[in-house]
């Protein structure tokens, strides 16, 4: 089987894109979780309980209200969030400004895309 690679992989590749994490939206406290109690049941994912959120293993963000995105977020790493942000502008998709988040020495290290994919908001995150 032949496995074309996008014309785009130099730049992914260079920006070293990846998926950190998959953020899944509940409806509250309890419910989420009831999702991180299944998460330990079948796979044996430890929760870390947090402010906003359950993380279920490093991978698994289970919001517990109000969560970007219409079924949860998808958390995009990147050692260079600024270079990212342009590269899909380009794309077409627009940055929501009123997300960012920036280190103490002004890089931009975290921000929402404007469109979301299957339901999923989508924010880029330095790594």
């Amino acid at each position: 089987m032949d496995h074309q690679m996008s014309k785009d992989y130099d730049a992914v590749k260079e920006l070293g894109l990846c998926v950190l994490h998959v953020g899944i939206n509940a409806d509250g406290d309890e419910d989420a979780m009831r999702i991180a109690q299944e998460f330990q049941d079948l796979m044996g994912f430890l929760p870390r309980v947090g402010n906003s959120s359950i993380f279920s293993s490093d991978l698994i963000e289970i919001m517990k209200k109000d969560g970007p995105g219409e079924k949860g977020h998808i958390a995009i790493g990147t050692h260079d969030v600024k270079a990212a942000a342009e590269f899909f502008e380009k794309r077409g998709m627009g940055l929501k400004k009123e997300t960012e988040k920036y280190t103490e020495d002004g890089r931009l290290m975290f921000v929402y895309l404007d469109k979301q994919i299957a339901g999923f908001a989508i924010h880029l995150k330095l790594y």
